[in-house]
């Protein structure tokens, strides 16, 4: 049940940072420092994530607001594409030339974080924090370190998607579709009864804020180890072992990416994915059969919080122009600059309050107004699932224990200590 980082629109599936070394950047001689006071002048550069070719006006033009507002300032904007873009932010933290203010998300930030290279914004600009949603501020805090280390900047989330004629063609009912996991589990087994195994109810199998919308708690305590292989973890996986056998889960859900999940869903060969407004109107112009039996029902948790994804903007603590960098990345994760982002693409703001605007609230009729409104109202008690130090080797490793177990090549408690074992290898490494 995982809602694919496509749904971020402009930015590409993350890859992992490659663990840094203590490395040091700038030889600024007050890098050491979390003082971001004084004038706020000079020039910084600001790089952001494969956003250019679609948002260069948007950009532009809140490049010239800031220096409006602050006279004597230059901003220099770079874009990195999308491939390889943890691997550049990696090698130029070992390089030095990290930019002054860069585009990050949360398993990005957590290295620099650990090597000294994000400002903690909680000592240089606590003043800003209650502009932002709590749950945001949180999401770029790295567990054993004190402080947080980016800007909450865009969120997204979604709802579950459903087929409306798959549903009834099973003999359930589409306008009850299920809301616990008990209901989803009981429904897919009946619709793969139903179909003889032809219709599965899900082509993914679960990850890691899939177990956390389960309610299994990633990481132990002190944020050190992490603890996804206990009872209700265990209990989770059994239960996918189940549609998996009775071919409710696709059978090519153990090699599936979140684009051929989708893709699943729009030939309507399962009957449930997760998504956003932005796949409404792709199945309006790719699927109209699809489109007209779309039901729409919230994410499926057992915590009663959605899962959330979170785009952040950091200061390079190594700066020569502090007050800049600072001044700069609020600048451009403000209420104001924030909800004209989210009016030009589907995203949502993190800023506090700004998900009570009318654009969040006040229906239209239309499908995608409806999408909107229900993931503005679940993102204000939303939060981010996946641990910030869970890197795409972690994620790698606990779909491949995941596999194993629902091939049965071993019990899904085996399948998760395993994948226990080898995060915690990860982690220490890193």
């Amino acid at each position: 049940m995982r809602i694919s980082r496509r749904a971020f629109a402009a930015a590409a599936v993350l890859a992992a940072v490659l663990p840094l070394s203590a490395c040091s950047g700038d030889s600024d001689s007050d890098s050491g420092s979390s003082d971001a006071s004084g004038k706020v002048e000079g020039k910084i550069t600001f790089q952001t994530w494969n956003l250019q070719a679609n948002f260069k006006d948007y950009f532009n033009g809140v490049i010239a607001d800031f220096r409006k507002k602050y006279p004597g300032t230059e901003v220099k904007w770079v874009d990195r594409p999308a491939e390889g873009y943890a691997d550049k932010i990696s090698a130029d933290a070992a390089g030095g030339t990290l930019p002054d203010v860069v585009n990050v998300s949360p398993d990005l930030v957590a290295p620099l974080a650990k090597a000294g290279l994000a400002l903690d914004l909680d000592k240089a600009a606590a003043e800003y924090r209650k502009e932002y949603l709590p749950g945001a501020w949180q999401s770029h805090q790295i567990p054993g370190l004190q402080g947080t280390y980016a800007f909450p900047w865009y969120l997204n989330t979604g709802p579950l998607f459903y087929n409306k004629r798959l549903f009834n063609d099973a003999g359930l009912d589409a306008a009850k579709p299920p809301r616990t996991y008990d209901e989803v589990f009981a429904d897919g087994l009946a619709m793969a009864r139903k179909s003889n195994g032809k219709i599965a109810t899900f082509a993914n199998v679960p990850t890691i804020e899939d177990f956390g919308r389960y309610g299994v708690e990633p990481m132990n305590k002190s944020g050190d180890g992490f603890a996804f292989n206990d009872a209700k973890g265990v209990e989770l996986l059994t239960r996918y072992k189940e549609l998996y056998d009775a071919k409710a889960l696709d059978p090519q859900a153990l090699t599936a990416t979140p684009e051929s999940a989708g893709h699943k869903f729009l030939t309507e060969s399962v009957s449930m994915n997760p998504g956003s407004a932005l796949d409404l109107a792709n199945f309006k112009k790719q699927a109209p059969t699809l489109y007209k039996n779309i039901g729409i029902t919230d994410q499926i948790t057992s915590t009663g919080k959605a899962n959330m994804y979170v785009m952040g903007v950091m200061v390079n603590s190594r700066t020569k122009q502090k007050p800049a960098a600072v001044a700069f990345a609020h600048f451009v994760t403000d209420a104001t600059r924030q909800m004209e982002f989210a009016k030009k693409v589907a995203i949502f703001p993190s800023t506090a309050g700004s998900l009570d605007d009318p654009y969040f609230t006040k229906e239209d009729g239309t499908d995608d107004t409806r999408v909107r409104i229900a993931a503005a109202k679940s993102l204000k008690t939303a939060v981010n699932y996946t641990p910030v130090l869970f890197s795409e080797q972690m994620k790698t490793a606990l779909r491949n224990e995941v596999a194993k177990a629902l091939q049965g090549k071993q019990s899904p408690k085996e399948a998760l200590d395993n994948a226990v074992k080898a995060c915690d290898q990860l982690l220490k490494q890193s």
